[in-house]
């Protein structure tokens, strides 16, 4: 173990792990802690809907609208490798397809839900320095729209996870605690 976290010879039967919440959850951050620590491989979704587009997600909505994104984001998860064991930082509308839930909510695969509020959400946001390469997905003010798609978002992280953790939480903690599932089960 390095850093109290299981070395590849100790992972589990386990496929991938899917990160998901709202933006600013910390996905991204956490994903990374783990790869590194672990040997999984990190994927982000945003980035390689990125990669494969050419264009920053921003200027893809511009572009395209959201719905563009939306099948690219769904591209990505139907083309993932359930063969190799990875941490899979999420965008936080992944859940929003039902094709896309599906495959988060695969038998072998662990679906770790980044619960945040909206405080911390909106906290985290403000001093981002990556918050604008996000389009805002309403016309309402930052708090507001974050209730609201919070609100509405919900529901899909509930049932696509198979654990909720508090995002709040540091992340070597998370992640220590992510692994031990990972390793050890339910």
């Amino acid at each position: 173990m390095k850093n109290g976290l299981p070395s590849d010879s100790q992972l589990s039967g386990y496929g991938n792990i899917f990160l998901i919440g709202y933006r600013a959850a910390g996905k991204t951050t956490l994903a990374r802690e783990i790869s590194l620590c672990s040997g999984l491989v990190f994927l982000d979704t945003d980035h390689e809907i990125q990669q494969e587009a050419g264009m920053s997600i921003e200027e893809m909505v511009s572009c395209y609208g959201w719905d563009y994104f939306r099948d690219m984001e769904e591209k990505i998860m139907a083309r993932l490798d359930r063969s190799l064991k990875m941490i899979v930082s999420t965008g936080g509308g992944i859940i929003l397809r039902k094709s896309s839930r599906d495959v988060l909510k695969s038998r072998n695969c662990l679906c770790v839900y980044l619960k945040a509020d909206a405080q911390l959400i909106q906290r985290r946001l403000s001093t981002s320095p990556h918050a604008a390469q996000r389009p805002p997905l309403s016309r309402l003010s930052l708090q507001e729209e974050i209730a609201s798609v919070l609100s509405r978002r919900e529901p899909l992280y509930q049932e696509c996870a198979d654990v909720v953790l508090d995002a709040s939480q540091s992340p070597p903690r998370l992640a220590a605690k992510i692994m031990k599932i990972y390793t050890q089960g339910f």
